[in-house]
């Protein structure tokens, strides 16, 4: 399943549009590479996504097969690590 479409379909992202725009501007990494729109996600990925203000790291459990099934986007992978970022004094 494309990366993208994971995002959506995991809850990572609220529309698929936003999330292939996060991808586009490298904002999805794997082991610190930025990942395109199309890469096949696969179970065991780790992935670092850096949203406005924090970042999460989540490892890819599962993979569905058809990505309009009812799928409890919790089952689809864990989080790994959490960091808010702070924003600097003004």
């Amino acid at each position: 399943m494309r990366l993208d479409k994971f995002m959506k379909v995991a809850r990572l992202s609220k529309r698929r549009t936003v999330a292939k725009e996060a991808l586009e501007a490298g904002r999805v990494l794997r082991a610190g590479h930025a990942l395109k729109a199309g890469y096949q996600v696969k179970a065991g990925d780790e992935l670092e996504i850096h949203y406005a203000r924090r970042t999460v790291t989540v490892r890819v459990l599962a993979v569905p097969e058809r990505p309009g099934a009812r799928v409890d986007p919790a089952t689809l992978y864990e989080v790994l690590a959490e960091h808010a970022e702070e924003l600097p004094p003004l």
